[in-house]
């Protein structure tokens, strides 16, 4: 035991070392992304926050009746988001919701070709899977030490974290739905001439639409889960009332930093679920 901790392998240095090296030889790749992503950023929630509050709660309302016909979502979105303008939690929501939404687009930009990619190709899948083991499981707090350290305090530090704690769920799902799509469809759709491209677009895309749709339910949830953990290095939301409130001890400030979260989850898992079960078919449910 003496002779192992010893020679302890300095895997910490060496991780360290290299974020230093990118560091010194890439700041300017940084920045330059940093500007890029923040700029957008703040673009999407200027957007949100100056829209008059009254306005979004009508389209996420229309967009919900539009999605399900149902009446008793259209009426729960209305009174929950009024709910959170009456908390004083709008402009922080919105703040959120742009974070929310910018990491969940990036991670199915992403993740849905690689999953598909992996479905292809199962030696693809055999590499990448300890890798996507790793992100799922390493302590969030981990991944803001180096986005930290490249991109400096903000957002855009926040929002890479996000990507990176989310981006296993919608690879993985993608490659469970194509890689479940029924031989006998494939071999039926080759029968007819379809190409690698078609038998992508017609069959397995539509076979697995359910599943891809969960992936993205399950990118939101996760989005959501590090609001509070990016507020801790400067991204702007609901995180940061929560930090705020448990510096404080202000367990009101927290419950209703907290409510407004969980009222933005369930508004988004329940719009985008229903649209999985619109078009999905019988396998939306699983």
């Amino acid at each position: 035991m003496d002779w192992l901790t010893e020679h302890k392998i300095p895997l910490g240095d060496w991780i360290g070392d290299g974020v230093d090296l990118l560091n010194d030889h890439a700041a300017g790749f940084f920045n330059f992304v940093s500007d890029v992503v923040g700029a957008q950023i703040e673009f999407l929630i200027e957007v949100l926050v100056w829209t008059p509050p009254l306005v979004v709660v009508a389209v996420v309302a229309g967009l919900a009746w539009l999605l399900q016909r149902s009446v008793g979502l259209v009426i729960g979105s209305a009174a929950s988001l009024l709910l959170v303008i009456n908390l004083g939690y709008w402009e922080e929501t919105m703040e959120t919701l742009a974070l929310v939404l910018c990491a969940t687009t990036t991670c199915m930009v992403i993740g849905v070709p690689v999953g598909i990619a992996a479905a292809r190709r199962p030696w693809l899948f055999a590499v990448i899977r300890p890798v996507l083991d790793l992100m799922q499981t390493i302590p969030t707090f981990v991944y803001l030490i180096p986005t930290l350290i490249l991109f400096g305090l903000g957002v855009v530090p926040g929002l890479i974290s996000t990507v990176v704690f989310a981006l296993p769920a919608p690879i993985r799902l993608t490659h469970l739905g194509i890689s479940s799509v029924p031989k006998p469809l494939i071999e039926a759709g080759q029968a007819f001439g379809a190409t690698k491209f078609d038998l992508l677009w017609k069959v397995e895309l539509p076979h697995a639409l359910p599943t891809i749709m969960a992936g993205l339910t399950q990118c939101i949830m996760l989005s959501l889960s590090m609001v509070v953990i990016a507020a801790l290095v400067g991204a702007d939301g609901l995180g940061k009332p929560v930090v705020r409130a448990l510096n404080t001890v202000n367990v009101g400030m927290g419950f209703e930093a907290g409510l407004s979260i969980v009222i933005l989850a369930i508004l988004l898992d329940r719009i985008v679920r229903q649209r999985a079960h619109g078009r999905g078919g019988r396998g939306a449910t699983s």
